[in-house]
């Protein structure tokens, strides 16, 4: 199993409107492919804004190039998403699950 991790920093008034992007359009989507296991949206306040951290998980990185495309670590990013952010990570980060 592969966890799959990236960070963004969106504007505070529209932090509620992108955990609603990841949760009616971003994480259906992808319980839709093959050897995607579950996601998890972590959230904090900080000066500049509310950070997110999208935790992904995967059954292997062939299945995240089928979805990612051939780099895998490149990240996946939507219009819609990218004008709710400040800044995000252009590259994701993936972590073998131990337990």
């Amino acid at each position: 199993m592969i966890s799959r991790q990236w960070r963004g920093l969106a504007r505070p008034e529209t932090a509620q409107a992108y955990v609603e992007h990841l949760k009616n359009e971003t994480f259906p989507a992808l319980r839709k492919l093959p050897g995607f296991r579950g996601a998890t949206i972590l959230r904090r306040d900080v000066p500049d804004g509310v950070e997110f951290l999208v935790v992904t998980e995967w059954e292997s990185v062939e299945f995240i190039r089928a979805f990612a495309g051939a780099d895998a670590d490149a990240a996946v990013v939507p219009q819609a998403a990218r004008d709710m952010m400040i800044e995000y990570d252009r590259m994701v980060r993936h972590y073998d699950i131990v337990d």
